[in-house]
């Protein structure tokens, strides 16, 4: 596919610019936008063909792919009244992996079937560091022969592919994920504050945890304590890593498809209320595991939190 498929890429933030990035390296003709003149500067520093608008970037494209922050920018983009699915081409495949509300996924599936357009939901897990590496996991919803057309698109920048089931069926299996990574990196959090109230090391606390059973992402990857884990967030500030309030906005998605279906998650309300918590304390555009500062003020680190 590639270098015979064009490719247009919508979102360039802390996930898109580097997915669209390892498409340019993968061999693929792609144009990019983003309402960002930074966002645009920065993929054109790594050699990627940019457009000025939207629209001009889906013309004549054979795949579009987006990756946007809420429900309601896939809306716009696509549905609005200066939405962009007038202008895919019919045949063309559209990749949506921005994390949304299933209800939306299948709605914009609907709609582009209405069109002769294929769509599937493709939200991916990873965060900044694996979007980078192009390592990420795509979590798909749609039919199987739309994920085989996408199949070589998604194997240029992840490594792994789960198909979920029919459309939307990709965005409840990435809420329940969240769900519980939210809920995993709060306990952790708290877990450090008591360790380290108690007069413990936390980077080898974390170390302890991180071969026994509370071993985890966050204990592995994105450790919330300053200093413990050199590339995590929170040794550079709690920046350049998944915000709070991306995480806060999914699980309150997560809360809304409980509810859907009359399902409990205790947990996944909590974590939703200390996420809010996170944000009322001007925490939000922090990445998530500045969560541990509802539990701590760090002190031990020369990146304390704000």
């Amino acid at each position: 596919m590639t270098g015979t498929s064009r490719i247009a890429f919508l979102g360039l933030g802390h996930m898109g610019g580097p997915m669209v990035s390892n498409l340019h390296r993968a061999g693929f003709d792609v144009r990019a936008f983003d309402l960002s003149d930074v966002a645009l500067a920065r993929v054109r520093e790594r050699g990627v063909t940019t457009s000025t608008s939207p629209h001009e970037a889906v013309a004549g494209a054979d795949i579009v792919i987006s990756m946007l922050p809420a429900s309601r920018h896939v809306e716009s983009l696509y549905l609005g009244t200066a939405g962009v699915l007038v202008d895919v081409a019919p045949g063309a495949l559209i990749i949506d992996c921005s994390t949304i509300a299933p209800a939306m996924a299948q709605r914009l599936a609907q709609a582009a079937a209405a069109r002769d357009i294929a769509m599937i939901d493709a939200p991916v897990s990873g965060g900044t560091a694996g979007a980078e590496a192009g390592t990420l996991t795509f979590i798909v919803g749609g039919e199987p022969a739309a994920l085989e057309r996408a199949r070589a698109v998604l194997q240029a920048m992840g490594k792994n592919i789960f198909h979920m089931g029919a459309a939307g069926a990709g965005q409840v299996a990435k809420l329940c994920n969240n769900m519980a990574l939210g809920v995993i990196m709060a306990v952790t959090g708290e877990a450090l504050a008591l360790g380290v109230a108690h007069g413990l090391d936390p980077k080898v606390l974390s170390q302890m945890m991180a071969v026994s059973t509370s071993r985890s992402w966050a204990t592995e990857v994105c450790n919330p304590w300053p200093g413990v884990l050199e590339n995590a967030p929170a040794s550079r500030g709690y920046t350049g890593g998944f915000g709070s309030d991306l995480m806060l906005k999914d699980l309150g998605l997560a809360v809304e498809a409980a509810m859907g279906t009359g399902a409990t998650i205790p947990l996944g309300e909590l974590a939703r209320n200390l996420y809010a918590m996170n944000q009322h304390a001007g925490r939000g555009h922090l990445d998530f595991s500045s969560v541990v500062g509802l539990v701590a003020t760090v002190t031990s680190s020369p990146n304390p939190l704000p």
